[in-house]
């Protein structure tokens, strides 16, 4: 396995290192190297229009189709004789774009019959991450009507170059759940031991007991004293009575009456 694995990784660097950049770059070799999971392998489709069909393969620096050399190829599908067409060679290679759309240029393709002042052919393939395919080749345009400068554009998806996706769990959630274990063990460690080693029964086995106890009630009491609404005074128990003090009335003595 190991092995195999170290020979895989030297195919691709070899891949990479096929391709001859028509103007060196730092930045074009950066675009290369996010490239690389798609060396060594054929994308190809099949083109039909206005009576003509040509299937289109695909190589990133690479022989594509087994063709020497040829980066991009057209095959006559109809033609007997299944001619072939080297549209761009990857010893003539430019890259560039960014993270979501790379774009790279074969040039010095097999010159035009009649077209385009027999110009040699070039391909622009447009390569950009798609996670749900494999790697799917498409035929856009083939300009060919202009006097110089024709090209054939191409769009290659692929879920090989897509950047890893960042971690699903946020910081936060992290340490959630690393509160939600602790506070797991603790509740279940406080019981045993309470139960087991201790012998409380009842409400007593929860850990702490007390102190969660006291706890809620200084908490209630808080609560209670900051978000209560009435008067702390107690209200007068009776309504109607008189503020001042009643004057005593003197009292009467009837000693008077009594017989001598």
């Amino acid at each position: 396995m190991l092995q195999l694995l170290l020979f895989k990784n030297v195919i691709c660097a070899e891949g990479i290192n096929n391709c001859k950049l028509l103007y060196e770059s730092k930045s074009d070799w950066k675009i290369l190297k996010q490239l690389e999971p798609l060396v060594g392998k054929n994308f190809s489709v099949v083109n039909t229009t206005a009576g003509e069909s040509y299937t289109y393969v695909f190589q990133l620096c690479g022989d594509a189709g087994g063709v020497p050399g040829a980066g991009i190829i057209q095959v006559d599908s109809k033609g007997d004789a299944k001619k072939t067409t080297v549209i761009g060679m990857y010893n003539a290679t430019q890259a560039f774009g960014g993270d979501d759309l790379m774009m790279l240029i074969y040039q010095n393709g097999e010159a035009y019959d009649s077209h385009c002042s027999k110009e040699n052919r070039r391909a622009f393939v447009m390569i950009s991450c798609n996670r749900d395919k494999v790697g799917q080749l498409e035929v856009l345009l083939e300009e060919r009507e202009r006097q110089q400068d024709c090209f054939y554009l191409f769009k290659l998806e692929s879920s090989s170059i897509c950047p890893a996706l960042p971690s699903g769990l946020s910081t936060g959630s992290i340490l959630l759940i690393i509160m939600i274990c602790f506070l797991a063990i603790y509740l279940v460690g406080g019981f045993l031991y309470q139960r087991l080693i201790v012998g409380a029964k009842g409400v007593e086995q929860f850990p702490n007991h007390n102190f969660w106890v006291e706890v809620g009630n200084l908490s209630a009491d808080g609560c209670d004293f900051v978000c209560r609404s009435r008067s702390r005074e107690e209200p007068s128990a009776y309504t109607g009575l008189p503020s001042e003090p009643v004057e005593e009335e003197p009292e009467e003595r009837d000693d008077h009456l009594l017989p001598m």
